[in-house]
């Protein structure tokens, strides 16, 4: 691992600093806008707009990098995202914040596929599964490290807006200047919406919930905690144990997802999910419960992303296995727009509690269904391979999506290998 770290240690670091910002400007959004007296309405909308812009990235910047070249397309949305961190609070109006995070969205999205496609090409076959776990860990501490850095600060200020953009400059001047260009770009199309259906109704279901409780997470939980008369610090301490639990959990679950049923794994990763927000839910005000809530929230809704990406992956040819993490991604990113306007229209129905009914619902519906589609085929109706479980977070891109595929592919043919070398 430390042999990767000193081979990348500039990718790594612009990363960090990277996911600093993003991670800061997501949680800061939400608090400023109920200091400026925005609607719930107001901010789910804002905060839908992220999504947006980093649905319609996954599919263009690889068209832009082909045509332009990695370090532009890198330079120019890094400087666009650092104009538009300090616009927002010059700019305070809901509709003007909206195009800001659909900006924000998109160029942010340009960033990963960018830098995830250089640290690709340069980690070889041998390091890159280690480079990918290094860049998950990068990337849930700098989000962890955004919370601790607006516990610090005044959210009706300047200095938190002013941070992010200066990190984000900053983070490229590492990444350009240690990172040589990369070889033409290709990606991989994504399977069309139907075909990803076909192999896994119930991935292409859980992908879609789960991008309303990720947007939830993201987007809203700031809301939330400013809802419910949480301090500034108390909501930076319970956005980071959403990330951290992610982190911590991702390798059990993803170690049992490769020895036992992935359907049934998933029905009670999902159930334990709806369970946690449930206690939130039922025994409202309790900061302990509020953090533990959102710890198993977070601790089970990241690691079902992979393990719905890897039960797809039983159900199809090895060829085919990059293409439908693509399609998958798309789908997850339609539930991602959707979530803010759902979970905000409950907060105000409700109040702030709809917060947690709405992930309970969505994580509690995917359970349900993965009961339903356990009587519409078993296991044994199809004859399936399993493959291994691959390390994917919900902020990841396509790019990462394929590169995890190939690293465990890779690796299981190599033991495959291995195992029929051996003498009977």
């Amino acid at each position: 691992m430390f042999q990767v770290f000193a081979s990348s240690w500039a990718l790594f670091l612009g990363m960090f600093m990277l996911m600093i910002g993003n991670g800061l400007q997501g949680t800061l959004l939400g608090l400023r806008g109920e200091v400026e007296g925005f609607s719930t309405l107001s901010l789910s909308i804002v905060m839908s707009g992220y999504f947006i812009g980093f649905l319609f990235s996954s599919r263009y910047t690889p068209e832009l990098i082909r045509r332009v070249g990695h370090v532009r397309v890198f330079a120019a949305l890094g400087s666009t995202i650092s104009a538009v961190l300090i616009l927002y609070p010059v700019l305070v109006d809901p509709w003007a914040w909206t195009i800001g995070r659909v900006v924000i969205g998109f160029c942010f999205c340009g960033v990963y596929v960018t830098a995830e496609s250089w640290l690709n090409d340069a980690s070889e076959n041998e390091t890159r599964g280690k480079a990918l776990s290094l860049y998950m860990i990068v990337q849930m501490a700098g989000i962890v490290f955004a919370q601790y850095i607006l516990s610090q600060g005044d959210i009706s200020g300047y200095a938190l807006f002013i941070i992010p953009s200066v990190l984000v400059s900053l983070a490229f001047a590492p990444i350009l200047l240690s990172v040589k260009p990369t070889p033409a770009f290709a990606s991989t199309k994504p399977m069309t919406i139907k075909e990803v259906i076909a192999a896994s109704p119930l991935a292409c279901v859980g992908m879609f919930m789960l991008g309303g409780v990720f947007a939830a997470q993201f987007g809203m939980s700031a809301v939330y905690g400013n809802r419910v008369g949480l301090t500034v610090g108390e909501i930076s301490l319970f956005v980071s144990s959403i990330y951290v639990a992610a982190l911590v959990l991702q390798y059990p679950i993803g170690w049992l997802s490769d020895r036992m049923d992935r359907r049934l794994l998933i029905i009670w990763v999902s159930m334990l999910g709806g369970l946690g927000s449930l206690i939130a839910f039922l025994v409202p005000g309790n900061y302990t419960l509020i953090l533990v809530s959102g710890a198993i929230v977070g601790g089970t809704s990241n690691p079902l992303y992979a393990l719905l990406i890897a039960y797809t992956n039983d159900y199809l040819e090895r060829e085919d296995m990059a293409a439908a993490s693509g399609g998958l991604l798309f789908i997850n990113g339609l539930g991602a727009i959707m979530g803010p306007l759902i979970v905000g229209w409950m907060m105000d129905f409700i109040g702030a509690n709809g917060f947690w009914l709405f992930t309970a619902v969505l994580m509690m519906a995917v359970a349900v269904y993965g009961l339903y589609r356990s009587t519409q085929r078993s296991r044994s109706q199809m004859d399936t391979e399993t493959v291994p479980y691959a390390v994917v977070s919900a902020s990841s891109t396509p790019i990462v999506a394929e590169v995890a595929q190939e690293v465990y592919i890779d690796a299981e043919e190599e033991v495959a290998s291995e195992e029929a070398a051996q003498p009977l």
